[in-house]
């Protein structure tokens, strides 16, 4: 597939995700074995304490693990997260929120992919908040599963 048609399909299936749209979250990159999600901070993504909360930022790190599988699966295949692991290592504080999804091993059913989450604020270098390792299942397109 060329990456035209990649980044294509990905954003696509991206659109199709209420949850990226309720957050705020948008799709910044697609490229073959990564893709980059960015969410800007907000007061509806916080928690108690004003910080974003981990739930946004495991999601956003989930879907960036998910799409830089995908792009190395074909074309009529979709994606399932199977299980992941996020460590929160810094309170979750910036002016938006970069999670960097890369492959670690594209196998034919099981991939394994990592996520950096990265706060980004106008007065700092970006700082690495998150890690994510997560398992994700390639599977037929089928019953409204695609992309």
């Amino acid at each position: 597939m060329d990456q035209l048609s990649l980044e294509s399909r990905i954003r696509q299936s991206f659109d199709r995700q209420s949850l990226m749209r309720t957050l705020g979250a948008e799709l910044v990159s697609v490229g073959d074995g990564e893709v980059h999600i960015r969410l800007p901070a907000a007061p509806h993504i916080a928690q108690q304490h004003g910080f974003a909360h981990a739930g946004a930022i495991a999601s956003i790190a989930d879907s960036a693990c998910g799409y830089a599988c995908l792009s190395r699966m074909g074309a009529s295949d979709a994606v399932l997260s199977v299980e992941f692991k996020i460590n929160l290592m810094a309170p979750a504080t910036g002016s938006a929120f970069l999670a960097v999804g890369k492959v670690l091993r594209a196998g034919r059913t099981i991939s394994v992919a990592t996520a950096e989450v990265f706060a980004e604020s106008e007065d700092a270098e970006p700082r690495c908040i998150a890690i994510m390792q997560a398992t994700m299942m390639r599977v037929e397109a089928r019953g409204g599963l695609s992309g």
